[in-house]
């Protein structure tokens, strides 16, 4: 006589959930996720940017100067002098050739400082350069 019991009994002890196609799976979902994300630049300090009616908003990446109403110049978060303005944004413009400068200029900068550092730009070869600022509250 067949014993049909054990039988089955045994087939459902051998079966097992394999796990390595499932962590394969989590690991290739969390390279691709770490190498599209964007990552959010900041200048390191809190401006109060002027308004304009005809701000635009830019998409591309963009290497941000910031001046303080101090006159104080920072990049990437690092306090730095006018005359170091050139080689940041040359070296900048050599890892993204496509990308523009922005600089985000408190609206009671100095404009001397924002011109000298714009002529900085210019001679580090940036071709697009702009100037932030926030659209006007309307209400």
């Amino acid at each position: 006589m067949i014993n049909t019991h054990n039988n089955l009994r045994r087939n459902h002890d051998d079966k097992e959930i394999d796990m390595a196609p499932l962590i394969d799976m989590v690991f290739l979902l969390l390279i691709f996720f770490m190498v599209t994300t964007s990552f959010v630049k900041e200048t390191g300090i809190d401006v109060q940017r002027p308004a304009a009616s005809t701000a635009e908003l830019k998409d591309k990446g963009n290497i941000l100067i910031a001046v303080s109403s101090d006159g104080e110049i920072f990049y990437e978060k690092i306090k730095i002098d006018l005359r170091s303005v050139r080689a940041h944004i040359e070296r900048s413009l050599a890892e993204n050739p496509e990308g523009g400068v922005v600089i985000i200029a408190d609206q009671k900068s100095d404009t001397g400082v924002v011109v000298r550092v714009m002529d900085q730009c210019r001679l580090a070869g940036a071709k697009r350069l702009s100037i932030a600022a926030s659209r006007p509250q309307e209400g």
